[in-house]
């Protein structure tokens, strides 16, 4: 269980330039919980998911995970239990190490590093399988450098090491954005499979909205700090496209454009 409970977010405090985000904002996502999270620019969508996994702080309100209060806790120690997917797919992967270092290092997340070898030559037939599954032949590439692979082979690895280790929480910040249409659809529907396979509690933000009501079982609509349309699994189910760019026009109206 995710709990944010009355966030307050400010930037540029006590300027002239000072703007509120977030104002006693709320949400609770339960175990489980796919969550499509759709918004404007400068809804507060990442910030949003900056402030869960800790990489920004806020100016008051209270923030749990399984029960456990988090808001002081820093990024890394929240990392333990949270994977993030980014849409740069630069990211998420480290360019100048090979497929084989990459994973190894993924496969070391939260343990301690002792001197030892970097990689343990007896995970390599697990990593292989861990590959193959992606369905890209990258099991068969293990000492190509990952800056070498395309757009789309370097975020389906950041994809799945982010989750080789126990994560209670999945984070996707737009993890299809920077790709193309075939290759986000792939990617995709790799996201769903991995997220029922591990059960994971997952909150992706996206801009594609055939995404945001083809997957997952919640919706949320952001504006302004706000949510303003939370939909569960059995309203979502008749959602349209067409129904979220209603909404969407509605706040383009009332903002006056």
């Amino acid at each position: 269980m995710l709990k944010l409970e009355n966030i307050c977010k400010y930037y540029n405090p006590g300027t002239i330039n000072e703007m509120c985000l977030f104002e006693n904002y709320n949400l609770k996502v339960e175990q489980g919980e796919f969550v499509s999270i759709v918004g404007s620019n400068g809804s507060g969508k990442t910030s949003m998911l900056n402030i869960i996994c800790g990489s920004i702080p806020v100016d008051s309100g209270k923030i749990y995970i399984d029960q456990q209060e988090v808001t002081r806790m820093p990024e890394f120690r929240r990392a333990q239990v949270i994977g993030r997917v980014y849409q740069n797919p630069a990211l998420g992967t480290c360019p100048d190490m090979t497929i084989l270092e990459n994973m190894s290092l993924a496969d070391t997340k939260g343990k301690s590093f002792n001197l030892r070898r970097g990689t343990d030559k007896d995970r390599i037939d697990y990593y292989r399988e861990l590959l193959a599954g992606l369905g890209l032949g990258l099991e068969n590439k293990l000492s190509v450098r990952v800056g070498a692979l395309s757009g789309g082979q370097r975020q389906a690895m950041a994809l799945l090491m982010s989750t080789m280790t126990p994560i209670d929480f999945l984070i996707l910040d737009e993890h299809t954005a920077a790709l193309d249409p075939k290759t986000a659809d792939t990617i995709m529907e790799l996201t769903d499979r991995i997220v029922r396979e591990k059960q994971l509690t997952t909150l992706m933000v996206t801009h594609n909205l055939r995404y945001a009501v083809e997957y997952g079982n919640r919706l949320i609509m952001m504006h302004q700090g706000e949510n303003v349309m939370d939909l569960g699994a059995e309203e979502k189910q008749n959602l349209k496209v067409e129904d979220i760019l209603q909404k969407f026009n509605e706040i383009s109206i009332e903002c006056g454009n």
